[in-house]
């Protein structure tokens, strides 16, 4: 078994959660730092992270810049899944450069929508013979964005190359995420 890993968890929601729940089975050591620990990545410094491997950021597109700023001045590598941030992403990438610290982000870590993503690629090119594609996702009611990061990704894996690719967004009961694309010619 390899060394486990020290990691910092923000973000202790369902995604959060079921990482937390994971990273203890596979017998890494997790911290939580919460919300209120951490206004505008005050949590955040060279002294709290000694130690840690990797901060794990699942928070929300507010918080998640300050975050951001807070671990490349720490020196700590981060992975990040909170989504709505992209705007800010040549901000972050130059930040990232300069402090040489590890940068991993992602709409969807699943392997099952990384693979549904290049499907999405390949269906792109349906809308130059004239198809029109449009996208429908279905949440949970917890779900804070909408659309989702992923439905987003989608989107523009669809309309790369021009062509327009609409998101139906539905937040309902306890559902699992659910994402179509609808191909109609």
């Amino acid at each position: 078994m390899s060394t486990p890993l020290q990691l910092v968890l923000l973000g202790h929601g369902k995604t959060g959660s079921l990482v937390e729940e994971v990273a203890h089975e596979r017998g890494h050591y997790v911290r939580i730092i919460n919300a209120d620990d951490n206004l505008g990545g005050s949590g955040i410094t060279k002294e709290s992270m000694q130690g840690v491997d990797s901060v794990i950021d699942f928070t929300t597109p507010l918080a998640v810049i300050p975050n951001i700023t807070a671990c490349a001045m720490a020196g700590v590598n981060m992975v990040v899944g909170t989504t709505g941030w992209y705007n800010h992403l040549a901000t972050v990438q130059t930040l990232v450069q300069e402090s040489n610290i590890g940068f991993v982000w992602g709409s969807n870590f699943s392997i099952g929508v990384n693979l549904f993503f290049q499907i999405a690629q390949a269906s792109a090119a349906a809308q130059k013979h004239g198809y029109a594609v449009r996208i429908a996702e279905k949440h949970h009611v917890h779900k804070k964005d909408a659309p989702s990061g992923t439905a987003v990704t989608i989107q523009n894996l669809l309309t790369a190359n021009g062509g327009e690719a609409p998101i139906e967004s539905i937040r309902e009961g306890e559902t699992v995420g659910t994402h179509i694309i609808l191909v109609d010619g």
